[in-house]
């Protein structure tokens, strides 16, 4: 008899773990994961947000097969790209995720593809067999692998709505008990259809559609991009990025915090700020609509880095101001948050969610974050900074 073991998750109870999926569930690519905290340095707000992109892995393996069988789609491909889709993720998720793409020019997604064609392995193992080769003994084709992740062949696990989003909205909710994010799965994909190969839905889901949406909005506003959240983040990014550049994808958490203490210096004290919770102060948060014309041309034709080394200067500390102006790096690391092109199927009709439900514009509509800058520093220098910034930036 085939070797099979069940893994106890707390949302879904007991997972069965068998054939391609059980010698994946052992592969150092997998294991790695467990080591690598699912929502980064959100626990310094909600303790309990200590869960894994491991058993995050798990849990988006476990919709996506609920999800291939509702729809009769195969079911193992489905799963085995929802367990892999994370592997290519570096410490602490998605917070190095716009540093490491400025560096290596890829993102999480890209190390993933190249993880499983093979192309790229974790330097600090040695290799007896591949994902690769896992996927191979079991007649499964890595580049179908890919192609799933990448949403080429299915909309499944890379999608408007999928069950990466469905597994993290419900786990995150859970784990930081933030009742946000409670989504009603079941509903969502009983009313899951596929017409000319695109995943559609009911009418009578629209209601369950209309919940998950406003969860993710609501998700990401108070968990994802919470302001303490964020300053903490921004600190990690700053001391990696002043740092001797050097390869951190691979690693774990536990494995860069030691990396940044060994560096002794500035990189030390960031690291003993974050694991003391000694995080910088805001000096200023401001959001759009509170400036003028001429105060958002200026802050639209700034250069960040040059601004923060100017007002930096001013006091005599690099890198102990850190200019945050929400964008592109959030639209890197989550490229899913703004899409709503969710498709609703009436009759012999397809049409989007949106002629449906005034919902999906409003959340479109809304800001990412409550500030559109926001300027952070130690507690001691935080006056000093917010009259120098005021006057730099604005010519207060």
């Amino acid at each position: 008899m085939e070797n099979v073991k069940f893994i106890r998750d707390s949302l879904y109870g007991n997972i069965k773990i068998d054939g391609v999926f059980l010698q994946l569930m052992e592969s150092p690519e997998i294991q790695r994961l467990s080591g690598i905290k699912q929502l980064g340095l959100t626990y310094l707000v909600y303790p309990g947000a200590n869960h894994t992109r491991l058993e995050h892995s798990l849990g988006t393996s476990y919709m996506a097969r609920k999800i291939a069988t509702a729809l009769d789609f195969n079911e193992t491909i489905a799963g085995v790209a929802a367990l892999l889709h994370d592997i290519g993720h570096g410490p602490f998720s998605h917070t190095l995720e716009y540093l490491q793409h400025r560096r290596m020019g890829k993102s999480h997604v890209d190390i993933t593809k190249e993880m499983i064609l093979g192309h790229l392995f974790l330097p600090d193992y040695e290799y007896g067999i591949t994902i690769k080769d896992i996927l191979s003994d079991y007649g499964i084709e890595a580049r179908k692998i890919v192609d799933m992740i990448e949403g080429k062949t299915s909309k499944i696990v890379n999608g408007a709505l999928d069950a990466d989003q469905m597994d993290y909205l419900m786990r995150d909710a859970y784990y930081t008990g933030v009742a946000y994010g409670v989504i009603d799965s079941d509903r969502i994909i009983q009313t899951m259809k596929l017409h000319d190969g695109e995943i559609v839905f009911e009418k009578k889901g629209i209601s369950a559609l209309e919940s998950m949406l406003v969860a993710r909005a609501l998700m990401y506003s108070s968990v994802y991009l919470h302001k303490t959240v964020r300053i903490a983040e921004l600190m990690l990014v700053k001391a990696v990025e002043l740092a001797e550049p050097f390869d951190f994808w691979y690693m774990n958490d536990g494995e860069l915090m030691e990396k940044l203490k060994s560096m002794g210096g500035y990189q030390k004290e960031i690291a003993l700020r974050l694991k003391y919770r000694k995080l910088f102060k805001k000096a200023i948060s401001i959001n759009l609509f509170e400036l003028n014309e001429k105060q958002r041309e200026a802050i639209e034709e700034m250069d960040i880095k040059e601004m923060e080394m100017k007002i930096s200067n001013k006091i005599g500390r690099e890198g102990y101001v850190i200019i945050d102006m929400p964008g592109k790096d959030i639209l890197l690391s989550e490229p899913r948050l703004k899409k709503m092109d969710i498709k609703i199927i009436d009759g012999d009709k397809i049409i989007p969610l949106h002629e449906c439900t005034p919902i999906a514009h409003a959340i479109k509509a809304r800001e990412i974050t409550e500030w559109s800058i926001m300027i952070c520093t130690p507690e001691k220098y935080r006056a000093e900074v917010k009259k120098y910034a005021e006057k730099m930036i604005f010519g207060g």
